[in-house]
């Protein structure tokens, strides 16, 4: 069945979104590489690789549905970080603004009444509640460890050692 004009705009919206989130996982990487904490900036490099799992799985149900995907303009990040906590936060609050555009994808193919995009939706409503617990998790560590370099560094060589994604998982 394929997408309403409505719902393809919002569902390349949405790709769209995605990809800057990888933007900003990406820039904020480079902030804390800089920062010389290699294993937070691999833990975020590996998330902007998840973003662009997730735009591939927008793409592929819009292609599958018969639709035209697109990906929309995208801003250069901005995300000034002067500290662990700053670059932490800012990936909180992208992901929030992600899980708001997802609700409200929701919300519109319920409206049309489009049941085919459930499974997908559902899948990520799940994950963008992984995904805030996760940097939350962080976030309320970095806030317990403050400025304490041995804490810094220990929580440094944990992220780093997640492991390694593929952007190509469908």
């Amino acid at each position: 069945m394929k997408l309403s004009d409505t719902l393809e705009k919002a569902f390349n919206a949405q790709i769209t979104l995605e990809l800057q989130a990888s933007l900003v996982y990406r820039q904020l990487a480079i902030e804390l590489e800089l920062m010389d904490l290699p294993g937070m900036a691999a833990w975020l490099r590996h998330q902007a690789d998840e973003e662009i799992v997730h735009a591939n799985k927008f793409i592929d149900h819009v292609a599958d549905r018969d639709n035209h995907p697109r990906i929309g303009a995208t801003a250069a990040p901005s995300a000034p970080v002067a500290s662990v906590l700053d670059a932490f936060e800012a990936a909180l609050a992208h992901e929030e603004k992600v899980s708001a555009s997802i609700r409200d994808l929701y919300r519109l193919a319920e409206a049309e009444g489009d049941l085919d995009s459930r499974p997908l939706l559902n899948w990520f409503l799940d994950e963008q509640i992984e995904e805030e617990a996760t940097v939350k998790e962080i976030v309320g560590r970095v806030k317990m460890i403050d400025d304490d370099g041995p804490g810094l560094l220990r929580l440094d060589e944990e992220l780093g050692a997640r492991p390694v994604a593929t952007t190509e998982v469908r």
